[in-house]
């Protein structure tokens, strides 16, 4: 096995425009550039037991502030919720649940340099990861090339009629790209030593690499817009998702980005692909020496290899560019960047980011 292959390295994906040019520049200059605010798929309805929390956070990551929750104010562990992880480099804002009989301690929270309370209420259930709809960006580019106005609206154009490559970012695969090869050697040697929670996210990383793997077959095979037999295509308005019978029947509607094909997270219980479709998701386990079978202590899911990019616009800034764009939950803005800048947006070693929302 090419060990040089379980190494994440962005720059060896295709780009879905690369017939267009990149504006270039850099991220995350400062935390100002960066802003994330979460859409919830709820607001807290006013009465229960758990209270919800809107908070903005500059320079720390979601962790930190549930440390300081748990350690710090005292509110038990298990008790406390969040809708996914959000950005270090960046100000964000998003939603936090405990229970409401600890709400006497929540002016301690503003105690953590950098968090500020925007808005309290009450609800019925604790905030379980993954209740958001997606996100709000709003990212300046600095340092871009001549006529970077122009050049980023025509890649947004072409991104919002084809869709957002929804590669896994480099967030998602630690410090120089390794936690793959890491998972690698604890889905083929065994259980191996450490936490669990540590083996979980370093097979999670290979899972992920695996997927952005399919995702580029199908780009180099034109297959991007297009369903197989035997797809599990994923339907954008409502995401449900339906095996692919007849593709010549659905190819319409994937050509108008109403379903997408999905890529598989090997594991147990997960929708699994027939026919063609599993033949293509089978010949990037083979170049990695894989079978499904080697993901059993995982639960299984499938992701679609693109999502609908809504609100996009792009404004000139001293210096650079301001995008604002909404992205659904589970997508990485670092996708987006990339396909408009075309190089790693975090190839500078900013990092840090979190904003898949899970």
């Amino acid at each position: 096995m090419d060990e040089a292959r379980l190494v994440f390295d962005f720059d060896r994906f295709p780009y879905l425009t690369a017939d267009l040019p990149g504006i270039g520049g850099v991220i995350r200059v400062k935390p100002e550039d960066f802003g994330v605010i979460e859409v919830p798929a709820y607001e807290p309805c006013g009465d229960g037991e758990h209270l919800y929390v809107f908070f903005e956070k500059r320079g720390l990551t979601t962790r930190q502030v549930f440390d300081h929750l748990h350690q710090v104010m005292r509110i038990p562990e298990k008790s406390i919720g969040v809708a996914g992880l959000k950005d270090k480099h960046a100000i964000t804002q998003q939603w936090l649940s405990f229970p409401a009989r600890y709400a006497d301690r929540l002016p301690q929270l503003e105690e953590l340099p950098g968090v500020r309370i925007l808005e309290t209420g009450l609800h019925t259930n604790k905030l379980g990861v993954g209740h958001l709809r997606g996100n709000r960006f709003e990212i300046v580019v600095r340092d871009v090339v001549p006529d970077a106005f122009n050049t980023a609206q025509k890649v947004l154009s072409q991104l919002e009629r084809l869709g957002v490559p929804n590669y896994y970012g480099p967030q998602r695969f630690g410090l120089g790209g390794r936690n793959p090869l890491r998972g690698y050697e604890l889905v083929t040697r065994g259980k191996g030593r450490g936490r669990p929670w540590l083996k979980k996210f370093l097979i999670g990383s290979l899972q992920s690499l695996l997927f952005n793997d399919w995702l580029a077959l199908r780009l180099e095979r034109g297959l991007y817009d297009r369903v197989l037999r035997g797809d599990v295509a994923k339907k954008h308005a409502t995401r449900g998702e339906f095996l692919v019978e007849n593709p010549e029947a659905e190819n319409p509607r994937a050509a108008a980005l109403e379903i997408s094909a999905t890529g598989p997270l090997h594991g147990r219980k997960y929708y699994e692909a027939k026919h063609e479709a599993r033949t293509l998701e089978d010949e990037i386990l083979a170049r990695y020496g894989l079978k499904r079978e080697n993901f059993q202590t995982r639960k299984g899911a499938r992701r679609p290899l693109r999502f609908p990019l809504e609100d996009a616009v792009v404004n000139a800034q001293d210096g650079g560019l301001k995008l604002a764009f909404f992205l659904p939950k589970g997508a990485y803005a670092t996708a987006l960047l990339r396909e408009v800048m075309k190089k790693n947006p975090e190839a500078d070693g900013s990092g840090g980011a979190y904003e898949d929302g899970r």
